[in-house]
């Protein structure tokens, strides 16, 4: 995709993303999607727009299976859409 990424087209890449399976997805398979030729810059902005959405409670951010809070992500990370609440 030419020009630049705005936030809001990379929440709603993310948002399509995870409505589309019932796993989790790695947010390299995002940033490929906007621009398969130079995915690797958005990375940043796709793990900012994660936080984001994860925040608004749209996404879980996964850390080895389990979710975490937006401010506790670092490393390897996977998204999905969030999981309804077990009583």
């Amino acid at each position: 995709m030419a020009g630049p990424m705005t936030p809001e087209a990379i929440e709603a890449a993310i948002l399509q993303r995870t409505a589309t399976t019932d796993k989790s997805i790695c947010p390299s398979e995002v940033a490929r999607a906007l621009d398969p030729e130079n995915w690797r810059p958005l990375m940043g902005a796709v793990r900012q727009a994660a936080a984001r959405l994860s925040t608004a409670g749209s996404i879980e951010i996964l850390r080895k299976g389990k979710p975490i809070a937006p401010e506790a992500m670092h490393g390897v990370i996977r998204l999905r859409r969030r999981q309804p609440e077990t009583p």
